[in-house]
């Protein structure tokens, strides 16, 4: 698929997802309109606490959708401070109304996980080691959230299953001669998928790595254990990345990146993200 194919595929998901968001929210009509005549209107998105920029391209596909005007003063990714006003709103007042809770919602959603991916690429950039997310992630917002860890600093690891092969240890008791496994696969798969097996021991690496996979994950290990299979891998299959997982939190990530391996991920970076506190003010 070519890349201007892809980022009309993933526009179209954005605007289908916006779609929604906002008819949820409105359900068979604003009732604040039925009163009184719309008038023109502007607002500010202020910030209340610190945090990270996400959100920006589900709110301009919003505002084109809704014909309203934003102009920000921060790009996906910026940090903000509280006090700070991120955007300023235009529109006549029905519709400023009406999109208010469906702007902020997405606003505060992503900025959250944002925010909280950025604390854990702080710590680990020194190293040299890359952040990645997970498929823990809330039904239906997978594209969203995982845009959100981005705009925070990460890499996205697979989107879905069509992604790379990951063996997990669930598959690995369906497996019984590995070697075998990965050869036939390597006939099935693309070209350009990758194979990454999860071990949760040394000799589960070792093998792994024996048999021809591109990337050990090394689940639920001690950073101590990890550096045992980082050091069998710089010896004999320096082409192997490897990751860690499991359990990694802000309080452990920095021993874990002190290991050498070449990427953490953490499925914290969404499901653990409290909400920032932005609010929107009506001139």
């Amino acid at each position: 698929m070519g890349k201007n194919r892809f980022r009309e595929n993933v526009g179209i998901m954005i605007e289908e997802f916006v779609k929604a968001t906002l008819a949820e929210d409105i359900g068979r009509g604003d009732l604040y309109a039925l009163v009184e005549p719309s008038v023109d209107a502007s607002a500010k998105i202020i910030a209340k606490s610190d945090g990270v920029v996400a959100g920006r391209k589900y709110i301009d596909v919003l505002a084109k959708m809704e014909n309203f005007e934003v102009v920000w003063g921060k790009h996906d990714g910026d940090t903000f401070v509280k006090g700070e006003i991120l955007a300023i709103i235009r529109a006549d007042s029905h519709t400023l109304l009406k999109i208010e809770r469906t702007l902020l919602n997405m606003l505060l959603h992503a900025s959250s996980i944002a925010t909280l991916t950025r604390k854990y690429v702080n710590i680990i950039q020194p190293y040299g080691v890359k952040l990645l997310d997970t498929r823990k992630t809330r039904p239906l917002l997978r594209i969203f959230e995982k845009y959100a860890t981005r705009c925070g600093g990460a890499v996205n690891h697979r989107m879905g299953l069509d992604d790379s092969l990951m063996i997990k240890d669930t598959h690995l008791k369906t497996i019984k001669d590995l070697n075998a496994y990965i050869k036939k696969a390597r006939t099935q798969i693309p070209f350009t998928a990758k194979i990454e097996i999860e071990a949760e021991t040394f000799s589960i690496a070792k093998e792994a790595m024996n048999a021809g996979c591109d990337i050990v994950m090394c689940d639920n290990m001690t950073p101590e254990q990890i550096l045992e299979v980082v050091a069998y891998r710089d010896a004999n299959f320096k082409h192997i990345l490897l990751e860690a997982s499991g359990n990694i939190s802000l309080e452990t990530i920095e021993s874990y990146a002190k290991t050498k391996v070449d990427a953490i991920s953490s499925g914290s970076l969404i499901h653990q993200a409290n909400w920032i506190d932005l609010s929107m003010k009506v001139d």
